[in-house]
């Protein structure tokens, strides 16, 4: 099953593809490698998930986060690929989450964003190097914040 059925399967409606909110681009193909800039909890209205972990925000709540920002990526690579179907596999992750200095979670967040992705992509393809990280700040005060090294066709 392809990774467009999959997503039609699943009943994912993805989000508009996320526009820069800087100087960077949301996206970089070089070769048969697509590199994906951070990208956060956006939703189809256009609103962002706020939050900390470990400060109000749960666990359950964070992976929510990290699975909204999988969609705004596969938006993203959809938008520039044309199709999900070009992606081979989920090569490499970054996650960083947004919480206080006791939160000791972060990759149980992150996994609301891979889960996505090995769903997606199937269990081999879609589950690549990680890693995930906490920090005090993200950009107007989301929740997480991904970045992704992915191969394509």
């Amino acid at each position: 099953m392809s990774a467009e059925e999959r997503l039609t399967k699943l009943g994912i409606e993805l989000p508009p593809a996320p526009k820069p909110v800087g100087l960077y681009k949301p996206i970089v193909v070089v070769g048969n490698v697509a590199y994906l800039s951070g990208h956060g909890p956006l939703k189809s209205d256009g609103t962002l998930i706020q939050g900390r972990l470990g400060d109000g925000m749960s666990i359950e709540q964070g992976q929510a986060a990290a699975r909204q920002t999988a969609m705004a990526m596969l938006a993203t690579l959809r938008f520039s690929l044309g199709t999900l179907d070009r992606v081979t596999r989920v090569v490499k992750l970054l996650g960083l989450v947004r919480s206080t200095d006791a939160f000791d979670q972060q990759p149980q967040v992150i996994n609301g964003c891979s889960q996505l992705f090995a769903d997606v992509f199937g269990p081999d393809q879609g589950i690549g190097a990680r890693s995930a990280m906490g920090t005090n700040s993200l950009p107007g005060g989301i929740a997480v914040e991904i970045e992704g090294i992915f191969e394509i066709s």
